[in-house]
């Protein structure tokens, strides 16, 4: 799937923002989400109001999340038109839910989209996480791999965790740039070329030692080269290399075109 059409492929997950406490935190977890592709964002009960001064400078330009942002009093009247609910926590809640991985959890959300069904994600405000009464209204939880030394996530990284799973799978996961050339691989007969004359300035200097050895020093000396995969540009670079080094041992200059 072509990255182009990805995020009107499949429906994106709701991110349910349950008690955020700062706006700030709301600006960049809008940033996160525009970077892979959710664009719905709910928030509920936000400590100091909405809108609030200070999430559309955090989101870095992802204004058209925020200006979309809808407002619910309660995390049931935030999830009541959606068919599945995850909560994300790093704490075991002694709730009997199905528990995925944010990749996992992906899956099932590209799942549910093909039925035509609608997903969401909950995410708990930034001091303690979801409620208990939260996580119960849910029908699977998502958690993080995370190090059992430290397991607090800010409350934008965890949106970006998920989002970013998202994407990746529904895009295809390649890299967005490719690798570029702007000289073709070098001809057999460019490379020979080059081969000749470098072997022949270490003739020169009896790089070559002992005699012979030479053949087989020769053979292994090109598979260098051949490994290195060279371009037209490297070869032509390499040789103006040993034509300088060659030129300063016998004390003249090189014209260059």
């Amino acid at each position: 799937m072509s990255q182009s059409n990805a995020s009107t492929a499949v429906t994106p997950p709701a991110v349910i923002l349950v008690r955020p406490q700062l706006a700030e935190n709301i600006g960049m977890c809008a940033r996160a989400m525009m970077n892979f592709g959710l664009s719905e964002m709910r928030l509920v009960s936000p400590r100091d109001g909405w809108p609030k001064k200070g999430a559309r400078q955090a989101s870095s330009g992802a204004s058209a999340v925020l200006d979309n942002a809808r407002l619910f009093e309660t995390t049931e009247e935030a999830i009541a038109d959606l068919n599945y609910v995850f909560a994300t926590t790093a704490r075991e809640r002694g709730q009997m839910k199905d528990v995925f991985a944010a990749d996992e959890g992906a899956v099932k959300m590209q799942v549910l989209a093909g039925e035509g069904a609608r997903s969401g994600i909950l995410f708990g405000p930034e001091r303690m996480g979801l409620s208990n009464d939260d996580v119960a209204l849910a029908d699977a939880i998502i958690s993080f791999p995370v190090s059992p030394a430290f397991t607090s996530i800010n409350l934008a990284q965890a949106v970006l965790l998920v989002g970013y799973e998202w994407w990746k799978l529904v895009s295809g996961g390649k890299a967005p740039i490719a690798p570029t050339r702007s000289s073709p691989p070098a001809t057999r007969e460019h490379m020979l070329a080059f081969f000749d004359y470098l072997e022949r300035e270490l003739d020169a200097v009896s790089f070559f030692y002992p005699p012979e050895k030479r053949e087989v020093m020769v053979r292994n000396f090109r598979n260098i080269w051949h490994r290195l995969a060279m371009t037209e540009q490297d070869v032509q670079t390499l040789r103006g290399a040993v034509a300088s080094l060659v030129g300063g041992r016998q004390g003249t200059r090189i014209k260059r075109d």
